[in-house]
């Protein structure tokens, strides 16, 4: 866990699971692979298996230990509902995030459809309570289905990310949907960005009055080339529109 993060929209990270494999070409040039496999075979060190996926118990309970309110952005260094994570495992995941109702957790996960489920079988009388924020990363037109399985999961909190951006989005449902996240990809293969495809996604989400963020243009490294849009700053968060929450629960 980093009591501290680099990531725009969060203030820390807690990674119980770490390791993935790839799914779809939002995955292709993973930056938590890139970083991890550089460490690979180092004794010792906390990736010195890479990026195979890696369980963590020992972190489980980590959370509990920070008193002071954090947004903690859960697995920042791989995907909870990997279909390898045994889902005892996931579940206690979310007892903790349960117990720790000080903090905002904000999960993302591009297996959507096994989130879904898992949500589905937890809250099946209730949505997950809304300090747990749930999430999934679309990448492009193609991946859209994604947001229809977040739509039909009992969460009080949806939001997307939407990075890296690797083509137009075309039209969103964002029925239910609490806060976009827009970023370009960064690292050695960064693959360019339109900034029509990131002005299409922020205009869709002033007119649905959703909540946007744009993280960064990317580039080689990823503040490179900023993170203004049409002259300004997006940074805004779901808590944003309280009413818009209110009416969701």
């Amino acid at each position: 866990m980093a009591d501290s993060s680099d990531i725009e929209w969060t203030d820390a990270t807690w990674n119980p699971v770490t390791g993935c494999t790839k799914i779809s070409p939002g995955c292709d040039n993973c930056y938590a692979a890139r970083f991890s496999e550089r460490f690979r075979g180092t004794p010792g060190h906390p990736f010195e298996t890479g990026f195979d996926l890696t369980l963590r118990p020992e972190r489980l309970q980590q959370p509990l230990a920070w008193k002071r309110p954090r947004r903690i952005f859960v697995n920042s260094m791989s995907d909870l509902f990997h279909k390898k994570v045994p889902i005892s495992f996931i579940a206690k995941v979310f007892d903790t995030m349960e117990q720790a109702h000080w903090h905002q957790f904000q999960l993302l996960t591009k297996r959507s459809s096994l989130m879904r489920d898992f949500l589905k079988r937890r809250y099946a009388k209730h949505s997950a309570p809304p300090h747990i924020w749930l999430g999934v990363s679309v990448e492009d037109q193609a991946r859209l289905s994604r947001i229809e399985h977040l739509q039909q999961a009992p969460a009080a909190v949806r939001f997307l990310s939407i990075e890296p951006l690797i083509g137009p989005i075309g039209q969103l449902d964002l029925a239910g949907i609490h806060w976009v996240i827009v970023g370009g990809e960064s690292g050695p293969r960064a693959r360019p960005m339109s900034p029509d495809w990131v002005r299409e996604i922020r205009d869709q989400c002033l007119a649905a009055g959703v909540p946007f963020f744009f993280k960064q243009w990317g580039g080689f490294r990823p503040t490179q080339n900023g993170r203004t849009l049409d002259g300004r700053l997006w940074d805004e968060f779901p808590q944003d529109r309280p009413l818009m929450l209110a009416a969701a629960e």
